[in-house]
């Protein structure tokens, strides 16, 4: 007696897989007549369809929620982004080196600031560079000061 064809038509018409649906054998006669989805529905209804209990977890039921701590967050568009900028403000830096608008320890000081994510943007370094060269040229002027005295 094979009841491949039935099993498959109650699992679609019931919504369960076809390893959760169980035949009563006092029933098998209804089952093997039964044609229709609704005919299936009545059978179910009747209790000669049973369906089988999820194994497992429940997915219904509510998991534990995590910490802050726990979370993991994409990373590849951040890192995209400090690889982008942190680039570009390399370039800008070594170009100013090559022209002698700023010294060896003034370089390496700003490469450092730059990798500590510092400045956020080429405007913003050409602002801190621009503030750095005023407080150097006010401190010669100072020292010529107190030379000529």
């Amino acid at each position: 007696m094979n009841l491949k064809n039935k099993k498959e038509l109650a699992a679609r018409t019931l919504n369960v897989g076809k390893n959760r649906i169980v035949f009563l054998e006092e029933g098998l006669n209804e089952i093997k007549e039964a044609i229709t989805k609704e005919d299936i529905r009545t059978l179910y209804r009747d209790g000669l369809i049973l369906i089988k209990p999820i194994k497992g977890r429940k997915k219904i039921k509510k998991r534990g929620r995590k910490g802050p701590g726990k979370i993991k967050i994409k990373v590849k568009k951040r890192k995209q982004n400090y690889v982008r900028i942190t680039r570009k403000l390399r370039r800008i830096l070594k170009d100013l080196k090559k022209k002698g608008a700023i010294d060896k320890d003034l370089y390496y000081d700003t490469r450092k600031k730059i990798k500590m994510k510092m400045f956020k943007s080429a405007s913003n370094l050409k602002e801190f560079l621009e503030n750095i060269h005023k407080i150097k040229s006010k401190e010669k002027t100072k020292i010529r000061k107190k030379k000529k005295l």
